[in-house]
């Protein structure tokens, strides 16, 4: 039994004029007459009788009515998801983001506004160090990732940029130097550096020891924070300094003064990776409100 036999019996039932089934329906008459004949023999049973003036449904048709109606709104109704999902407006979005990205105005702004526009599609969120992001993309485990590359794409992904932004110091309020405007890389020469794990972001983890380097010294590394969000608490207990995306810079916690750098400093790009052959429409549709938010936003 084909969908096409059930078009073919609700016309008629409808009708209850063959001749009309068939112009409805745009085929012939005779036509018709064999797909109705082919149907009551695949059931095993006459759904219609044939009278002088048209047709009229037996016992049989009459119980198989609602029930081919049933199977044309159901088809019709697949049909109607399947399109939607084609479209991305259905489906599933596995999002991952690097602590310190979560905290750029363009992330929660894009996540809301595609939450928005498509809230049938299942969005999950996830936090990680980005060599682990970029590990679970690749595995599929995620759609897209927020993260913080170095200047050349990771191999293998396709990433959109999304700007970068300048990096502070972060100080103990305590600190001899928290009064100052703006500071130089080289005053913190002799000063130890709280950072998070390399594997946190490799890119900003290097962009910071290479900005130090240029600046003409090399970094005393103490305490490592378990991850970037963590820093400024250990800043605050007097464990060293730090250097910080801006972004960063809105965790206000007490007993840290966040100043800027002056001169020469490191920069942290973000940007959203995807898999280079993804095809997913729910991606491409959220990979496009990325970007329309971030041309918003200037």
């Amino acid at each position: 039994m084909e969908l096409r036999h059930i078009k073919y019996f609700l016309a008629v039932a409808e009708e209850l004029n063959f001749t009309r089934a068939a112009r409805r329906v745009g085929i012939g008459q005779p036509p018709l007459s064999n797909q109705i004949r082919d149907l009551e023999e695949e059931i095993g049973a006459r759904l219609f009788r044939r009278l002088s003036h048209g047709a009229e449904l037996t016992e049989a048709g009459q119980v198989f009515l609602p029930e081919a109606r049933a199977i044309m709104a159901r088809a019709e109704h697949a049909k109607a998801l399947a399109l939607r999902a084609a479209r991305g407006e259905l489906g599933r979005l596995r999002l991952g983001f690097t602590g310190s990205a979560a905290f750029s105005p363009i992330v929660p702004s894009a996540v809301r506004s595609f939450r928005r526009a498509y809230p049938e599609i299942d969005l999950t969120l996830q936090e990680a160090y980005t060599t682990l992001l970029l590990e679970r993309l690749d595995a599929e485990e995620l759609d897209a990732v927020f993260i913080r590359p170095g200047r050349a794409d990771p191999p293998g992904f396709r990433t959109h940029s999304l700007g970068e932004e300048a990096m502070v110091i972060a100080l103990p309020s305590g600190h001899p130097l928290a009064d100052a405007a703006a500071l130089p890389l080289s005053a913190l020469s002799a000063e130890p550096f709280v950072l998070f794990p390399r594997e946190a972001g490799p890119s900003l983890f290097d962009g910071i020891i290479a900005a130090c380097r240029h600046a003409g010294f090399e970094p005393i590394l103490g305490q490592i924070a378990p991850q970037i969000t963590s820093l400024a608490n250990l800043v605050a207990v007097e464990l060293g300094v730090s250097v910080v995306p801006s972004a960063v810079a809105q965790i206000r916690v007490p007993g840290v003064t966040y100043i800027p750098i002056s001169g020469d400093g490191p920069v942290a790009r973000l940007a959203l990776a995807t898999r280079r052959d993804e095809r997913s429409a729910v991606v491409q549709n959220f990979v496009a409100r990325v970007l329309a938010d971030k041309n918003s936003q200037g």
